[in-house]
């Protein structure tokens, strides 16, 4: 017999009890990372963001978590359906609210789903069952799970869900000694574009400095969030993310934190704050206050690179979207959602359109993997 139960607020489950199916290497899924969203109020109704997390249970106790949100727009998503939400407005249907799993404003793949005995396949038609009934109760359009790892995906794909194929650009350590030692792997000319690039900076007067989370003071918090702020209202908005947020992180997780920070005469001009795992940098968050020239490539991706080189980490996924990524040894790889349409028609049309992008989208990781700047010898 198995039971789902849905909690509007992480922090009504208790921490042990989700990190004991969720697990912790991965941050984003750990009940802090997600706790620090809500209790920051940065994930609250009031932002379009209502929880509705669901625990499965059965005869042997708690056996499944799930992160899932009922959402008034596509904000924060990172797979994007805006061309959906519009088609329903045309024909006079209502898109929103709609109903995800994905950890919010991280478009980092990863586990979606915490098991017991890592058995989301087993657990995932109960929840898509319990999903259907929260669509019907809150008059949802669909449920969406973004960013989804490669055991869900095969799960997901063994239900009427449809998939949708995406592309990141990710650095993968092959045991290399040291940047020089990665750099060697390069075509000369794009080598010696990588160094000049990182000249610039030392010409510049700046200074790059790693500090892991439980050495991050408060006064370097308070400064990158105020570049964080900074780069997101130079494009007319503010940052999705509050102060709180970051506070409560480097309280409760700083073991997971790095931050870069950039100076010059002494003075903080840039950072970038990333999360890791066992195996894994997580780039996500920047800031400047003035552009200096290449610091934005220096800052959050070649001292990720050095840093992952040092620590033996054997991936570094740097943030979603930019192909400028490719020439500086970042490669295409696949990402993957599932989707589930309540209406008929609407899932046969999106399910069309999908599988046309799919086809399209695998051509486009094959021509991109061409302009890597490796060596073919």
């Amino acid at each position: 017999m198995t039971e789902l139960k849905i909690y509007h607020r992480i922090a009504d489950i208790g921490r042990d009890d989700w990190d004991r199916l969720c697990g912790t290497d991965y941050p984003f899924l750990r009940h802090d990372f997600l706790d620090a969203l809500e209790r920051s109020g940065s994930v609250a109704p009031e932002t379009g963001w209502q929880p509705l997390h669901l625990i499965g249970r059965d005869e042997h106790g708690a056996g499944a978590a799930m992160p899932l949100y009922l959402k008034s727009h596509s904000w924060g998503e990172y797979v994007f359906d805006w061309s959906w939400a519009d088609a329903y407005r045309r024909h006079g249907l209502d898109y929103y609210p709609k109903l995800l799993t994905a950890i919010p404003f991280t478009p980092a793949w990863g586990p979606r789903i915490g098991c017991k005995y890592d058995d989301s396949a087993r657990w995932l038609p109960a929840m898509l069952e319990a999903v259907r009934q929260l669509a019907q109760r809150f008059d949802a359009s669909s449920w969406h799970g973004l960013f989804v790892d490669p055991a869900l995906r095969r799960a997901m794909a063994q239900t009427d869900m449809t998939l949708r194929l995406g592309c990141q650009y990710h650095w993968f350590n092959e045991n290399y000694r040291d940047f020089d030692d990665f750099l060697s792997r390069f075509a000369s000319r794009k080598r010696k574009n990588i160094r000049r690039e990182r000249q610039k900076v030392i010409d510049q007067g700046i200074q790059l400095r790693r500090i892991e989370g439980p050495e991050i003071r408060e006064d370097q918090l308070a400064a990158f969030y105020d570049f964080y702020q900074a780069t997101y209202l130079k494009r007319g908005r503010q940052g999705y993310l509050n102060s709180d947020f970051f506070r409560l992180l480097r309280e409760r997780m700083p073991e997971q934190l790095l931050l870069v920070l950039a100076e010059r005469e002494g003075e903080p001009v840039a950072a970038a704050l990333s999360l890791k795992s066992s195996t894994t940098l997580y780039g996500r968050y920047w800031g400047c206050l003035e552009e200096y020239d290449m610091l934005h490539f220096e800052t959050c991706y070649y001292q990720g690179i050095e840093y992952c080189i040092e620590q033996r980490l054997e991936r570094f996924d740097p943030g979603a979207q930019g192909e400028h990524k490719i020439q500086r040894g970042f490669r295409p790889v696949e990402t993957w959602s599932g989707h589930w349409i309540r209406h008929p028609d609407f899932a046969a049309a999106i399910g069309r359109a999908l599988r046309e992008e799919h086809d399209l989208m695998r051509e486009q990781i094959s021509e991109l993997t061409g302009w890597l700047p490796f060596r073919r010898d």
